[in-house]
């Protein structure tokens, strides 16, 4: 029977990352996201040559490791497809399969109501928006980003390059999140100024129930995390893993005119409007933060310049795709 979440899945396997009748495919899931999983395995034993199923513990935090059977397994096959709790995309394992010539699809976090919503996004707009947004941060220097909630940072981008992950993962040794929409690049590494206010949500917290997040980032380096409960858990997070856990890793442009801020990081950080910022790894976009933790959070009605160029004001995107 043919349910709106096997629909999501074909649309996934077939038309994001190009699932071929002669390929071999590989689901990494865990016990939370099983359902998902077997949508997939369903979806592409129709359409690949060969499709395996591996179930995992769920891990502790966003960036930690798979089990060691599990990126051997990804490295041996031409696509994976990984729904679980936590992400998979900033790990050791999923650079091995990529360079190994795979194609991989992460998809952290993800439930079947985000599964069934995002998946039905016109994702060659997306593409179209994301390509335009990295090239201007490919060129660009400096970004600034303020919210009325009181963020105010500078993040120097110079030489840096910045990645487009527009939902399509079809080309050997690419990798990106499904659902997808964002353009993404690291800060230049110790020279970040500012606060960032997180009022969207936080990866492994949720939506952003109370008092915002706020972040103090100096040299690139968080350096004070206040604000209600949620503050004090996440930086009971980050006092728990070492000073690699404050490193600045990410700024992000959500470029998915049809996700929603609904708690599960996977989608909200690819919200058309908004922009987020990410501590800890840092390795797959060029950097030297090599920890099992990347944490996102999101800011609701920033205003971001690039070398003085308006690309959003007050979450209102300035760039026509």
């Amino acid at each position: 029977m043919t349910t709106p979440l096997h629909e999501a899945a074909l649309t996934a396997a077939r038309d994001c990352l190009g699932v071929k009748k002669h390929e071999t495919v590989l689901i990494v899931t865990d016990a939370p996201r099983r359902q998902i999983g077997l949508a997939l395995y369903e979806v592409c034993r129709d359409l690949a040559a060969e499709t395996l199923l591996m179930e995992m513990q769920p891990r502790r935090v966003n960036g930690e490791e798979p089990p060691p059977a599990i990126t051997e397994a990804m490295k041996s096959v031409d696509v994976v497809i990984c729904p679980t709790s936590t992400s998979l995309t900033h790990t050791d394992a999923r650079r091995a399969a990529c360079a190994a010539g795979a194609r991989v699809g992460t998809m952290p976090g993800i439930t079947e109501d985000v599964m069934i919503r995002t998946m039905r996004a016109d994702y060659h707009v997306i593409a179209r928006l994301t390509e335009k947004i990295a090239a201007i941060l490919d060129a660009g220097k400096m970004a600034h980003v303020t919210t009325p909630a009181g963020s105010d940072i500078r993040l120097p981008i110079g030489g840096i390059k910045a990645k487009p992950s527009t939902g399509l993962v079809l080309s050997p040794g690419t990798y990106g999140n499904l659902p997808s929409g964002e353009a993404f690049l690291m800060p230049r590494e110790g020279e970040a100024e500012g606060i960032y206010v997180v009022d969207g949500s936080l990866a492994g917290i949720g939506l952003i129930s109370g008092e915002p997040v706020r972040i103090t980032v100096e040299k690139g380096m968080a350096v004070k995390i206040e604000g209600g409960e949620q503050a004090r858990q996440f930086d009971q997070t980050v006092n728990s893993l070492g000073s690699g856990a404050r490193n600045l890793a990410e700024l992000g442009v959500g470029t998915n005119h049809m996700a929603e801020i609904k708690g599960t990081v996977l989608e909200d950080e690819k919200v058309l409007g908004t922009v987020h910022l990410a501590l800890g790894n840092n390795i797959s976009m060029g950097g030297t933060c090599n920890i099992g933790f990347h944490v996102d959070g999101i800011l609701l009605k920033p205003t971001l310049t690039i070398d003085g160029e308006v690309i959003l004001k007050d979450g209102r995107m300035m760039i026509n795709a």
